[in-house]
């Protein structure tokens, strides 16, 4: 296929993966009739930087002010247009950049009027039993294998602008 050019759309989300005492942050996802348990994050807005938009998506969804303590990885999902929830009739390149954070303020709540539902902490040993998008399991995978020990804080990373 690599010499056939198709249009497909692009969407950009930061992610975060927020650890603490051994359980995760997950937000719940309901939209277009499906739902599931996912990080907290999401689309980035109209002239936003990825590492913006994943404070602003937590803080949305959970309630939780964060810190992003470093990238841990970008990961690419692609979505046929067969199953794309509007029919828009091209493939989706969901382009999700996953960053591991740390609370600095706020109290656990639910987002209200948006695309998630609810926010909780799982045990992580819990969360295989869970209801889950891909994408939870693809940012675990890349928290296992970050350099160190995944549970310590990495280096802070600091958007240069």
């Amino acid at each position: 296929m690599s010499g056939t050019k198709q249009p497909f759309d692009v969407r950009v989300g930061a992610y975060a993966v927020v650890v603490q005492d051994g359980a995760i942050l997950l937000a719940h996802w309901h939209q277009h009739g499906n739902s599931a348990w996912t990080l907290p994050g999401g689309g980035l807005e109209f002239g936003e930087d990825a590492p913006t938009a994943a404070v602003r998506e937590v803080l949305e969804e959970t309630g939780y002010t964060v810190e992003l303590d470093g990238l841990l990885g970008v990961d690419s999902h692609f979505i046929p247009p067969e199953k794309r929830m509007h029919g828009e009739g091209r493939m989706l390149h969901a382009l999700r950049v996953i960053y591991r954070a740390s609370i600095t303020g706020g109290e656990l709540a639910s987002e209200a009027a948006g695309s998630t539902d609810e926010a909780a902490w799982f045990p992580l040993d819990e969360v295989a039993g869970l209801e889950r998008v891909g994408l939870v399991d693809a940012a675990l995978e890349l928290l296992r294998s970050a350099p160190g020990d995944a549970t310590a804080p990495l280096r802070p990373w600091r958007n240069p602008r």
